[in-house]
């Protein structure tokens, strides 16, 4: 017999893939039955915050929501976020932050993302596509929080400079990155751990470093 997808389990179940699983790694069992016993309050965040709730969705640990009520965050179906230590082996520092911090910001994330610990922080706009995986601690921000000018922030500490980040389908981003504002990361492509991307990155591409450059396409990885 076929296996149910687990996108079409209700969320009050263990899927298929859990269950087996929990017969070689019980500390996924454990995963698992604390999802679900925080299922009920994790609703009750996403619905307290204006965040519509989407099919399939698995939240380990509770994330950190902090959405301004005039700005748009949503969340495609698959969402999957970690935001305990026990939930990842690379052990998140803390939980997933989602920060909307301006009236107008906008945080529009695709199908089937996936994020451990780490924070993303939106003043102007954060767009991410499909299929997304961001490793664990981290940080997308498309603010400088704080000017360079310090004159200028003496007199407004919270006047950093902004602008929009794009992040596209199937982009893989290692883990303990920094991406700043302006950056589009094309389809496809890989950022290695620990880097920096200070300028955007054309699809296909696995770039790294501080700042990030591209080290040579995908399709010439070696596997």
């Amino acid at each position: 017999m076929r296996d149910t997808p687990d996108s079409a389990l209700p969320d009050s179940l263990l899927s298929a893939q859990a269950v087996r699983q929990a017969w070689d790694m019980p500390w996924k069992a454990v995963n698992e039955l604390e999802r679900l016993l925080l299922l009920p309050l994790a609703r009750l965040q996403f619905a307290l915050a204006g965040v519509k709730w989407g099919a399939g969705w698995k939240l380990y640990g509770l994330p950190i929501l902090q959405k301004h009520r005039r700005s748009t965050l949503t969340l495609g179906d698959g969402l999957e976020l970690r935001s305990t230590a026990r939930s990842n082996p690379l052990g998140p520092h803390r939980p997933v932050i989602l920060s909307t911090r301006r009236p107008g910001a906008v945080l529009q994330i695709g199908r089937q993302f996936g994020m451990t610990g780490g924070s993303i922080v939106v003043e102007e706009r954060v767009t991410i596509g499909d299929r997304v995986t961001v490793g664990a601690n981290t940080i997308i921000a498309d603010t400088d929080f704080h000017p360079l000018d310090p004159t200028v922030r003496q007199r407004d500490p919270l006047d950093g400079a902004t602008a929009a980040i794009i992040v596209e389908d199937d982009v893989f981003i290692g883990m303990q990155c920094l991406i700043l504002k302006g950056v589009t990361i094309g389809r496809g492509s890989v950022i290695g751990a620990g880097s920096v991307v200070t300028g955007s990155l054309p699809a296909g591409v696995i770039a790294a470093g501080n700042p990030a450059r591209v080290i040579r396409p995908v399709d010439q990885a070696g596997g």
